[in-house]
Parts: structure tokens; C-alpha cells; sequence
């Protein structure tokens, strides 16, 4: 199978109606996914008052292009031009929802990402997961004043992954080949095809991604969720503490609900105490997962403008 990656960044519409205007127009407005997107979208817009960014991914409607190896599902420093793109000429004083649906990704771009939302926005960021936002989507879940979840929605542990591999797992595995080997000499055979994967730098460099995930949230949580409360250190260390311990939550494709994310002390608003605003949500969510279904997008981020950058990846036999 060969891919074919391109990205898609609307034009914005000119006033003239000439010939080439009225195709950057044409353009500008999309297929019928585009559009149906960008009227809840608008219509969020209008229940909240505030700015909409939607940061989705398509992982869950293409899990045949993840499984032979499409890495453009993650977060990455790419995201960014998309942002840039979502943020131009937003009127930053009315704060911004961002609305996340992402498997996670790279670390760095993550931290690069959070920097640049809170310097355009300071801390009026409010994070809204219709349904996931995992890994590095939860951490950018974090870094907001408030996290909005419905009963369906989730986020998950933060236990960074390293070169597509979660690393608490690396290191729980090398440990237990220690172990192992020290007990019993004649499994070293065995550990040695396991263990040879792993370059001689690679365990190291997944202890400092776990530690480098670990601090990053515990102070996006300090100067944004529990800002100026007196506990901000104790809450946050916990909620960190809980979601980055491997042993805890099992799998780094653990969900923890709502109610989960409330009783480890983050700051939630359960979406359906608000019709109104489970309604637009959920509205745009659906029109979501409908592009992704039936279009070649694989992540969309997109403002209530009807501003987006969209990647897309046609797939050709060979």
C-alpha cells in the first residue's frame, strides 16, 4: 500500500467575485462534511460565547492505516501550523474551549503545543473530550482550567510513549529481564532476541520521557487548573502520581471515566448537567466522526470560523 500525505489549510474568501475568486471561495467552503462540521462548530460558538478549536484525530474510523504503520494520528510539532492556522485573528479575550479527541503522541510537541495555546490565551482554556483524549491528549486536558467529560468520554494514563512504545512498559519489561536472568542464567537466550530491539540509549531515554511528562503536567496543573489555591502542590503531585503509575492504571490504554477523573481531584464539569451545551458537543463531535468515516482526513483541526488545517492520505495499491 502506498500513502499519499497532504495537508489542506482553506483559503479565507475575498471580497471580489472575479473567476479565481469565486474557486478560492468554492474551496474555502469544502465538501458537505466541511460544512456540516463548521455549522456545530458555529453553533458551540454561539451556546458558549466562546472561542471553539477542534483538535480531532481519525485513528478510530481508519484503524486499518494505524495498523500498517500511518504514524499522522499522534501528536506532533506539525500541529502546531494547524493551530497557528485555528488561533489567526480569534478574538483571544473571550478565552477558548478546545475540543480534543487525539490517541496522545510526542512529548516534546506536546509541551511545545501547551506553551503556545497558554501564550495566546493565558489560562481561560477549558478542555471539552467528547469522547477520547489519551496519553499526551490528556495532558493537554490538564494544562486547561477545566476539564469537561461526559459519561462516554475518557482520558487516560500519561505514561509517555517513546518512539511509538509506552515507556513505563519498556522499563517494567527490562526489569523483569533483570529479574529473570539473575534467577534462572539459562533465560538470557531469550531476553537477548527480546531486549535487542531496544538500542543501547533506549531504555535511558524512556526513563527521562517519563520523568519529563511527570513534571511538565505537575506544573501545568499548578499555575492552570489549582492556580493560586493552597493545596496546588499536594493535589497536583497526586493526580500525577495516580495517572503515571503504570502499576495503578495497568495499561496505557486505561480509561478513566468522569467519575474516575472527579474522585483523583481533577477539576471536571460533567457535560450533561448543561442540555444545551451536551447538545452542540455531541453535534459536532458526530459531524466528526462522519468526516473521518467517509473522507480521506486523518486529523482536523478546525475554529468555529470555519479556519482549518486538514491532513488527509490517499491510499493507492501497489
Amino acid at each position: 500500500m502506498i500513502w499519499t500525505h497532504f495537508s489542506r489549510i482553506p483559503q479565507r474568501q475575498k471580497d471580489m467575485g472575479n473567476w479565481n475568486n469565486i474557486l478560492d471561495e468554492i474551496q474555502a467552503t469544502g465538501s458537505t462534511y466541511d460544512v456540516i462540521r463548521r455549522k456545530y462548530l458555529d453553533k458551540l460558538y454561539e451556546v458558549t460565547g466562546r472561542n471553539v478549536i477542534a483538535f480531532y484525530s481519525g485513528w478510530l474510523q481508519k484503524q486499518q492505516l494505524a495498523a500498517g504503520g500511518y504514524t499522522g494520528f499522534a501528536i506532533t510539532d506539525a500541529d502546531k501550523n494547524g493551530l497557528m492556522t485555528a488561533v489567526y485573528k480569534l478574538d483571544r479575550s473571550k478565552g477558548l474551549d478546545l475540543i480534543l479527541h487525539t490517541p496522545g503522541g510526542d512529548v516534546a510537541a506536546t509541551e511545545s503545543i501547551v506553551d503556545y495555546l497558554r501564550s495566546m490565551f493565558g489560562n481561560d482554556i477549558r478542555a471539552i473530550v467528547p469522547q477520547l483524549a489519551m496519553s499526551c491528549g490528556t495532558m493537554i486536558a490538564l494544562s486547561c482550567k477545566e476539564v469537561v467529560m461526559g459519561k462516554h468520554s475518557s482520558l487516560g494514563p500519561i505514561d509517555p510513549q517513546f518512539r511509538g512504545l509506552p515507556a513505563h512498559g519498556v522499563i517494567e519489561e527490562f526489569e523483569r529481564a533483570k529479574r529473570e536472568i539473575a534467577a534462572n542464567q539459562a533465560t538470557i537466550p531469550v531476553w537477548q532476541v527480546i531486549l535487542s530491539k531496544y538500542s543501547p540509549t533506549f531504555i535511558g531515554e524512556c526513563e527521562n520521557a517519563m520523568k519529563w511528562a511527570k513534571e511538565m503536567t505537575i506544573e501545568w496543573l499548578k499555575t492552570g487548573m489549582f492556580d493560586g489555591l493552597p493545596e496546588a502542590q499536594q493535589t497536583s503531585d497526586a493526580i500525577v502520581a495516580e495517572l503515571a503509575d503504570h502499576i495503578q492504571t495497568k495499561s496505557h490504554s486505561r480509561h478513566i471515566s468522569v467519575k474516575r477523573a472527579a474522585d483523583l481531584g481533577i477539576k471536571v464539569v460533567e457535560l450533561e448537567s448543561d442540555p444545551q451545551l451536551q447538545e452542540a458537543v455531541l453535534s459536532a463531535h458526530h459531524a466528526f466522526v462522519h468526516t473521518f468515516a467517509s473522507t480521506p482526513a486523518t486529523k482536523v483541526i478546525e475554529n468555529h470560523k470555519g479556519q482549518a488545517y486538514i491532513d488527509q492520505v490517499l491510499t493507492m495499491a501497489k
